[in-house]
């Protein structure tokens, strides 16, 4: 028997070429295994085999996305496999978007059998798996030991034209719904599961409601010009030098930083500058936010507003992390923290910005 034949789409950063300086990287195929595909092909074993590798940025796929598609379904085309597989994608959002619209096309437009794997909060879970079958992974890389086996194991199913099982399999619910019979009524389960949750036994519910996060809006300010405004951000300011070491990615951290005595270019008091300031994000050009850190983290707009008196005051502190992958959890657990600090120094409003 020969063995299944796969193609697998990675971003630049996995196939070696860069990162995000690298992210505009027009769409390049190879037929080699490169980057992850590595461990997923060892999990094909004898079964299958990735035949050709297609790498493109993340930038120049989602700014280009009708382009990057054709020429990407071409790609895969001239190898003719049996499955594709996009990804994993981690937490990477653009990276996500980029294996779910592509995978998409692939199966609509070239009836191959498809999967990607990502983090639960990546944007591309919600977006594509209702058109496709989505692994479960971890937040980062430090997820494919397990990622890339599931990922073999699950293409592998899909390719042999098996029935994936939503227990077992690990991928995320794709919201179709499919007619069942079963030997008891729903009303006979309803009420058994009712029972074993009453009695404290473990239980699988057969529709697991979906939970949200609503936060109530704060009251309005009402005096503006007797303010106290602080800025939050998520778009990696920081010192130059980045002294507390954020990372550019899935950031487990936060910094608090001083604006007070920062002086522009001219001597005043004023402005972020090149010299004190740049940004530790990855998942952006930095070019722009490094010539002035202002164009992220407003101080210079803030200074003129306290200025005018349309401000009270801007705060002498700001905090900063890195939005790029970072976690929902971390990102909670950053704001309960440094939100009781500026409770406590009598700040009334927060400018919270991102990239």
């Amino acid at each position: 028997m020969s063995k299944l034949r796969v193609v697998h789409y990675i971003n630049q950063f996995y196939g070696g070429i860069g990162g995000e300086e690298s992210a505009g990287h027009k769409p390049e195929s190879r037929s080699t295994i490169v980057g992850p595909g590595m461990a997923i092909n060892a999990a094909f074993g004898e079964n299958a085999e990735i035949v050709g590798t297609i790498i493109c940025g993340d930038s120049y796929f989602n700014e280009n996305v009708e382009e990057a598609t054709k020429t990407i379904l071409a790609m895969v085309s001239e190898f003719k496999p049996d499955v594709f597989v996009a990804g994993p994608a981690f937490n990477a959002g653009r990276y996500g978007m980029a294996c779910g619209t592509i995978a998409k096309a692939v199966s609509e437009q070239l009836g191959i059998p498809v999967v990607t794997a990502m983090y639960e909060e990546n944007p591309g879970v919600d977006s594509f798996r209702r058109f496709m079958y989505i692994i479960k992974t971890g937040d980062s890389a430090a997820a494919m030991r397990t990622a890339a086996p599931a990922l073999a194991h699950f293409a592998l199913k899909i390719a042999k034209g098996e029935t994936p099982d939503p227990a077992t399999d690990g991928y995320f619910p794709r919201g179709v719904r499919k007619n069942v019979f079963t030997n008891e009524t729903g009303a006979k389960r309803a009420v058994d599961m009712l029972m074993k949750k009453i009695k404290g036994e473990p239980f699988t519910t057969e529709y697991a409601m979906p939970t949200f996060d609503n936060v109530a809006p704060n009251a309005p300010i009402l005096n503006m010009s007797k303010a106290r405004i602080a800025l939050v951000t998520s778009g990696g300011i920081v010192p130059r030098g980045n002294p507390d070491r954020i990372e550019s990615s899935s950031a487990s951290k936060y910094g608090e930083y001083s604006i007070e005595g920062i002086l522009d270019l001219t001597g005043d008091l004023q402005a972020l500058t090149p010299g004190s300031s740049e940004t530790a994000h990855g998942g952006y050009d930095p070019v722009y936010a490094n010539q002035d850190a202002d164009r992220v983290l407003p101080v210079d707009v803030l200074r003129d507003l306290e200025a005018e008196g349309k401000i009270g005051k801007l705060h002498e502190l700001y905090y900063t992390t890195v939005g790029n992958g970072t976690s929902v959890a971390n990102s909670k657990g950053f704001a309960e923290d440094f939100s009781q600090k500026l409770l406590a120094a009598g700040v009334d409003g927060v400018i919270l910005t991102s990239t």
